[in-house]
């Protein structure tokens, strides 16, 4: 997106989410960065919580969410969350002329895995109204503007990349025995902890343990699911269900090697956080996961392939002079990465942008 100078804004950001912005997901941990960094950087930012029932919501959240937008006043600027504004495109659309809407897509919510036919296109039907509303949309990885720009129709200008910010980290791999495996990730279908646990189920031969942290609330059946299957191939011994935590960094520090094998990531925070501690990351080449994680801090391997997954972990965790390959080059990697700082210029940039061009 063109940037231009100009004075910085005095109109306030409303910033519009779904449920509690202190939920332990990488969705939520952007939201909260970017708004404390707005506010570091003198920006008015003013958060509008809605139902927590979305990105599924009910006729009781679906009026909540009307009412709180018509109390915004005209004009104003309104940063939404697309795990909310995704699927609420009639309430969008009747207040995309009053206010200045700007979209915040993580990820489009049609490509969550689990979905059937009607569901991706029913989802993409609505995302892509929704974001036709908004005057611009932040996304968090090159990866997913190319998708909305050409799944979406999104003018390529209309689109601003805001990466997740990276804290620098002192610490380093544990160098344990056994090895730890770490998996951060709450327990969903687009996480693939099922193709993990396939692929642990393999190298019962290799000293290791296993550390799935992450919360159950988004699917709590499949879950349960994922519990079975770690019982059924006697791994529980070996694998910790964990659940969330509000602080990582103790799970770094103890970790030698960070796995997870999604099946799409907008961009993955988790994966930048590992790199920032050191630890050599194993993971699946889908999504924007290859734009954050270079050949030499990880291995990737193609998403759902239990037996390449397998096969790259036996490589890892055999082989101690690999492992501190790659952990030099996650160190390495991490120095490039972006802060919350940079992340919140841009943002401030762009509301700055919107007002000087007259779009709000």
């Amino acid at each position: 997106m063109e940037r231009i100078k100009s004075a910085v804004s005095t109109l306030p950001l409303y910033f519009v989410f779904p449920g509690d912005l202190d939920t332990p997901t990488g969705g939520y941990h952007y939201d909260r960065r970017l708004i404390s960094e707005l506010r570091a950087l003198s920006k008015e930012v003013i958060p509008v919580a809605l139902s927590d029932r979305f990105p599924t919501p009910d006729q009781d959240a679906l009026v909540d969410a009307e009412q709180k937008l018509s109390a915004i006043p005209d004009d104003a600027q309104v940063m939404m969350d697309g795990l909310a504004m995704g699927v609420m495109d009639q309430i969008v659309s009747r207040h995309a002329r009053r206010l200045c809407l700007i979209a915040l897509c993580h990820h489009p919510l049609s490509l969550e895995a689990g979905l059937n036919a009607a569901q991706q296109d029913a989802l993409h039907h609505s995302e892509k109204r929704s974001l036709h509303c908004a005057r611009a949309t932040v996304v968090t990885s090159p990866h997913t503007a190319e998708i909305l720009r050409t799944q979406f129709d999104l003018d390529t200008n209309s689109i601003l990349v805001a990466c997740p910010g990276t804290d620098r980290s002192e610490f380093a791999p544990c160098l344990g025995s056994p090895p730890q495996l770490l998996t951060v990730a709450s327990l969903t279908r687009r996480k693939a902890h099922d193709v993990l646990i396939e692929s642990l189920a393999s190298l019962t031969d290799l000293p290791w343990q296993a550390r799935f942290v992450g919360g159950d609330h988004f699917d709590r059946e499949w879950a349960q699911q994922l519990q079975a299957q770690v019982n059924q191939q006697q791994l529980a011994r070996r694998i910790d269900f964990v659940g969330a935590v509000d602080n990582l960094q103790p799970e770094y520090q103890q970790a030698d090697l960070f796995v997870l094998p999604s099946r799409f990531e907008g961009y993955g925070m988790v994966f930048a956080e590992a790199l920032a501690a050191g630890l050599p990351v194993i993971a699946a080449r889908a999504g924007a996961v290859p734009d954050v994680v270079p050949a030499s801090a990880g291995i990737l391997v193609p998403a759902d392939d239990a037996e390449a997954l397998a096969a790259a972990l036996r490589k890892v965790l055999s082989d101690s002079t690999l492992r501190q390959d790659l952990q030099s080059g996650a160190r390495q990697a991490a120095l490039a990465l972006p802060g919350w700082r940079d992340s919140a210029l841009l943002v401030q940039q762009l509301t700055e942008e919107l007002v000087n061009r007259s779009k709000c």
